[in-house]
């Protein structure tokens, strides 16, 4: 049976939402101000009506099945739209509008602050919820739009490359002074390098693929790991060791010498970081506006680093 829109049971999606949502139906029956009983009905038909189940029922919990991940976000999104269009035809004109975006840590505390300082000044009526979280690729939270530091990949989403990353060996300038005159496997075996943690991956896997496209046997493994690139190259400055630099990230501390680079390899280290939203989310305005917005910005800073 095809369900079309007459057919939409609109009451058990909104009981649904509310469930999932807090993943308790006493919550859920507290937020829409009925009883337990009745929203957990409105559930099982729902999940009559699909034939699948939506929720699981563990011993103190209550879980998304495959099924309800699916469609809850897609529930709340429609909600949400809805929401924001009556206040908007209400009101009279536009309602304030949070859009909600994530950031990977090291990019969104070393250039997007003012990024999003400047979108605000420009869009006052569009509010941003920002989350960040030390993942590769997209987190498992309910976005509108996310940037993400990953490698070349293909999913189901609209996907925009801000750049790929280029990284060379940086340190201290006094680290770089005294390396001076050697070469890169001696200044690798005289200094601590700094790794940066990625998901599911070797600690050592980027320096391990940096030296060995430099020609440089082992050594890749020693050393510090860190959450982030930007805890990486602040111990670097620090004077704690070698980190592996994105060369764009960083361009004003190696243009002001803070940050020193004693060789002259850079090589694509096989991540970028792309901007993600998904294909039902172009005929939004708002998340259109901040996608062409945000490329423009990352296109003129590419251009002002080259």
């Amino acid at each position: 049976m095809v369900i079309n829109r007459p057919w939409l049971p609109l009451n058990a999606l909104r009981a649904f939402d509310a469930v999932g949502q807090h993943l308790s139906f006493t919550a859920g029956a507290q937020a829409l101000h009925v009883s337990q009983s009745a929203l957990s009905r409105h559930v099982i038909s729902l999940e009559e009506l699909l034939g699948k189940k939506l929720l699981e029922r563990r011993p103190q919990q209550l879980v998304l099945t495959e099924a309800g991940a699916m469609l809850l976000p897609v529930v709340r999104k429609c909600f949400d739209r809805l929401e924001q269009a009556l206040n908007t035809i209400r009101d009279g004109e536009p309602s304030g509008r949070t859009l909600r975006v994530h950031m990977p840590p090291s990019l969104f505390n070393h250039l997007a602050l003012p990024l999003l300082r400047d979108f605000r000044k420009e869009f006052p009526d569009i509010l941003i919820d920002v989350s960040s979280a030390h993942v590769t690729g997209l987190p498992p939270t309910e976005l509108d739009i996310a940037v993400v530091y990953d490698r070349p990949n293909v999913d189901d989403t609209i996907t925009d490359l801000l750049w790929m990353v280029r990284v060379t060996p940086v340190c201290a300038p006094e680290i770089a002074e005294a390396a001076a005159g050697l070469t890169l496997a001696a200044f690798i075996a005289a200094n601590e390098l700094l790794h940066v943690k990625l998901d599911g991956q070797p600690r050592g896997l980027l320096w391990t693929n940096f030296l060995r496209q430099c020609g440089v046997a082992d050594g890749g493994e020693k050393g510090l790991a860190f959450d982030t690139a930007l805890s990486a190259v602040q111990y670097a400055m620090a004077g704690g060791g070698v980190a592996l630099a994105d060369v764009d990230m960083f361009a004003d501390e190696l243009r002001d010498g803070r940050l020193a680079a004693p060789f002259q390899q850079v090589f694509e280290e096989g991540y970028g970081y792309y901007l993600k939203i998904h294909a039902e989310d172009l005929a939004d305005p708002v998340v259109s506006i901040f996608r062409s917005w945000l490329i423009g910005r990352f296109q003129g800073m590419a251009r002002a680093a080259g």
